[in-house]
């Protein structure tokens, strides 16, 4: 596995942290960022435009139904960049 999959997670962390304002050690990886800190749509929206910009891929809209939590969305970016 190359690091740049390997160190992606912790990207999509830094990512999702910056966009929603909370330090990384205040998101753990089954967090309900909606639940437990208060993410709304439009801050998914600005998490999914982050993500494609960054990583080169393409995720749809209807993802973000799935992206609740920093684990689901490193499934989810997993998943574009196999495609």
């Amino acid at each position: 596995m190359s690091s740049a999959v390997t160190d992606r997670p912790a990207r999509i962390k830094e990512i999702v942290c910056d966009i929603l304002e909370i330090e990384p050690s205040e998101l753990g990886g089954a967090d309900l960022l909606k639940e437990d800190h208060d993410a709304d749509s439009m801050g998914a929206i600005e998490i999914l435009a982050a993500l494609e910009r960054t990583f080169g891929v393409h995720i749809d809209q209807a993802e973000l139904a799935r992206m609740v939590s920093l684990d689901a969305i490193v499934a989810v970016v997993d998943e574009a960049s196999a495609r």
